[in-house]
């Protein structure tokens, strides 16, 4: 269990700081090697997600989603000084949930 949780916020960093320093160089006019360091990244997150031990992509790809709400508020906090509300931390709990509901559910 631990293993999967750690590829998943692995995976989830590298997408947002990936799409992150990308943001930087277009938005914000950062030097290209932002863009290049960004997409880099970005390749390393769609590889992370083929060392998980689930047999399904689609299941895989649901669960991750999950994780990534929660790290994109958690990022959004720490990076951006954009403090999350109750609803963004009840959306979150909500995901998590969610999360664990399908990859641990006892199943028939």
């Amino acid at each position: 269990m631990f293993h999967a949780i750690g590829l998943f916020v692995l995976a989830g960093l590298a997408e947002i700081g990936g799409g992150y320093l990308i943001w930087l160089w277009l938005r914000e006019s950062k030097p290209a090697w932002y863009g290049g360091l960004g997409g880099l990244i970005l390749v390393l997150y769609g590889v992370l997600p083929t060392i998980q031990k689930f047999p399904s992509f689609g299941k895989v790809y649901a669960a991750y989603g999950g994780i990534f709400v929660i790290l994109s508020v958690l990022w959004g906090w720490g990076i951006d000084k954009k403090t999350p509300d109750a609803y963004d931390w009840i959306g979150s709990f909500i995901c998590l949930v969610g999360v664990a509901v399908m990859l641990w559910w006892p199943r028939h």
